[in-house]
């Protein structure tokens, strides 16, 4: 064979060979190359309810999705009235409440899922009574906390404080921070028609902490630049104050579990993420937003 012919020879046969090579992709990355996404994982799950748990439910999404960037986790708050309400009309994956879900809602909810809800604690928390940094009041009884709440006492200075009227302040009907106080606190009783409703925990702790007058409650997490009262079971019992050791042995009158609903048994992303919040590293992010892991 002739030199000339034998090169021609060679550029077809290379020229062919480079034509078998597998289409890179858009980023110039061998496409063979790329790693498979998680099974299982891809997709979101809303999680929607309990405003006390907005920021610890944030917390859990934002770390679950470090480790797992194909699934979403979407957070919102609204109340748990409302977190329940979205999951019996099918609209949530998980609904966050700082109460237990009520017979009627259960009911309601198994005529979608028969076979649910499904309950799960995560947290434990402790309804905190606020006041003012210079109230000098430091505890009251359960009594009279209701008889504030149910307008009945009007004035510091009848229960240890000053001369001034009692600025009272709630949470909306829709949130089961509400309807925790109104079971325990007020036996079931509405709250006086002067109480002023406010949309959130930090609004109540924002306008406790303006007010020198102002009572209000809410989440242990939340209790920054205002005093927080120690309870006292009635007038013969000892103050407890609400501190960590105390919530999360039930000491502390006003302890609590914080929880999740869930229409079925959980698969795929949504148990994944179910598993990370229970986990030891899911407890410890509990501890660090200021609420109480579960036992």
């Amino acid at each position: 064979m002739r030199p000339q012919h034998c090169s021609l020879l060679v550029l077809t046969l290379l020229g062919l060979l480079s034509g078998c090579r597998r289409p890179s992709g858009s980023d110039g990355e061998d496409a063979g190359t790329r790693a498979p996404p998680v099974p299982g994982l891809q997709g979101s799950v809303t999680v929607k309810g309990s405003d006390t748990m907005v920021l610890l439910g944030q917390r859990w999404a934002e770390r679950f999705m470090k480790v797992h960037p194909e699934a979403k986790i979407q957070v919102t708050g609204g109340g748990s009235g409302t977190g329940i309400a979205a999951l019996i009309n099918g609209t949530t994956d998980i609904a966050m409440s700082s109460r237990p879900i009520k017979d009627a809602e259960r009911q309601q909810a198994q005529q979608r899922h028969p076979s649910g809800p499904v309950e799960l604690p995560v947290a434990v928390d402790g309804i905190t009574f606020y006041v003012h940094e210079s109230n000098p009041v430091e505890a009251l009884t359960l009594e009279q906390l209701k008889a504030i709440y149910l307008g009945d006492t009007t004035r510091w200075k009848d229960v240890g404080g000053n001369d001034a009227p009692i600025v009272v302040y709630s949470r909306e009907n829709s949130s089961g921070t509400y309807v925790f106080v109104k079971d325990t606190v007020l036996g079931g009783e509405d709250f006086t028609p002067r109480a002023l409703t406010l949309p959130g925990t930090a609004a109540v702790v924002n306008a406790v902490g303006l007010e020198r007058n102002g009572i209000g409650y809410g989440g242990s997490a939340y209790a920054k630049g205002i005093k927080e009262l120690k309870v006292k079971k009635d007038a013969a019992s000892e103050a407890i104050a609400p501190s960590p050791e105390n919530i999360q042995n039930g000491t502390y009158p006003l302890s609590r579990r914080l929880y999740f609903y869930l229409p079925r048994q959980a698969t795929g992303t949504t148990r994944a993420f179910l598993d990370y919040v229970l986990s030891p590293e899911g407890q410890e992010l509990v501890t660090t937003v200021g609420y109480f892991p579960v036992k």
